[in-house]
């Protein structure tokens, strides 16, 4: 599936080609013209694979460290930060364009996540409840601040309104360069969390007398999450719903190793995120609609499905 949703979203656009032409690209041959147009779709390809292994990744972790159902990258305030990162930024200090707002999202989203995470720690032991409680208020201050700052500045809002929603498209290669060093950090890191969080599914105390330590295996596991988060809502924008969703259909479909889980997800999460993209591309020709729009009405029936299945199997 991943396959097919890599071919689709270079053979699908606001020009039309065929199969028989992505492939004469692929090849090396077809003309200027063709290659012109397929490789332009080459930048929110390679985006769109990296936007989806992290936000299901990062879902995936989150979901396992707090052992809510319903955690996903923004409870961690990720899109919040990044969010007012780049209001203040285009508002106080003169930045504008792609490149500049991303590399204001991405720091705003990393000390967001990290405070939340720090809220949530306090004591030496992270809470589920605290971190939960710590995102929410958070999130709650920093909407509240881009919303007066916003609404008193129409040039912020344009810029804002723009980066807010969550998209693909109007991005080169350069901006998957930037962040792909957090990206892989944050990957590495939830590929060695895979045999602790599934000692800590059987419980904190139980893992304790296997020799896990489950503070420090909590504290890997969101800042692993924090990373991929912040990676991938600096890149393309906050967008919703991949972290929810993918880690429900990764279990119903994969079952309860944390190692198949994370590895599941990284091959769903792009496949999904992808072929939003192209629906959003088709759906509208010539005209586009945005990623983070689509991927609702995507997700939201996958995951009512997903949960279906879990309920029938218990």
């Amino acid at each position: 599936m991943l396959a097919l949703a890599l071919f689709a979203s270079v053979m699908f656009g606001s020009k039309p080609t065929s199969a028989a032409d992505v492939v004469d690209v692929i090849t090396g041959g077809g003309d200027t013209y063709l290659r012109t147009v397929v490789e332009s779709r080459y930048p929110r390809t390679a985006l769109g694979v990296m936007a989806g292994v992290c936000l299901a990744v990062a879902g995936t972790l989150m979901q396992g460290v707090t052992r809510n159902p319903l955690a996903e990258p923004g409870l961690l305030g990720i899109n919040a930060g990044a969010s007012a990162s780049i209001v203040v930024a285009t508002a106080y200090l003169g930045a504008s364009g792609q490149h500049d707002t991303m590399w204001w999202a991405l720091p705003g989203a990393l000390l967001t996540g990290l405070a939340v995470h720090a809220v949530g720690a306090v004591g030496g032991r992270t809470s589920p409840v605290r971190l939960v409680l710590a995102g929410a208020v958070l999130s709650a201050v920093l909407a509240a601040f881009i919303q007066a700052v916003t609404l008193s500045r129409p040039r912020v809002f344009e810029t804002y309104r723009y980066w807010v929603v969550g998209a693909l498209g109007g991005r080169d290669f350069e901006v998957l360069w930037s962040v792909l060093p957090f990206a892989l950090v944050g990957f590495v890191l939830a590929l060695l969390l895979g045999p602790g969080l599934n000692a800590m599914a059987v419980g904190e105390d139980k893992a304790a007398s296997l020799g896990i330590r489950p503070a420090r295996i909590k504290a890997i596991g969101l800042l692993a999450a924090i990373l991929l988060s912040a990676a991938a809502t600096a890149a393309v924008g906050p967008i919703a719903f991949v972290g929810l969703a993918v880690p429900h259909l990764v279990r119903a479909l994969a079952g309860s190793d944390f190692r198949v889980q994370i590895l599941f997800s990284a091959l769903a999460g792009p496949t999904l995120l992808l072929l939003a993209d192209v629906v959003g591309r088709v759906l509208l020709r010539p005209e586009e609609l945005m990623v983070g729009v689509v991927t609702a009405f995507v997700g939201a029936p996958a995951l009512l499905l997903a949960v279906r299945r879990m309920k029938g199997a218990a």
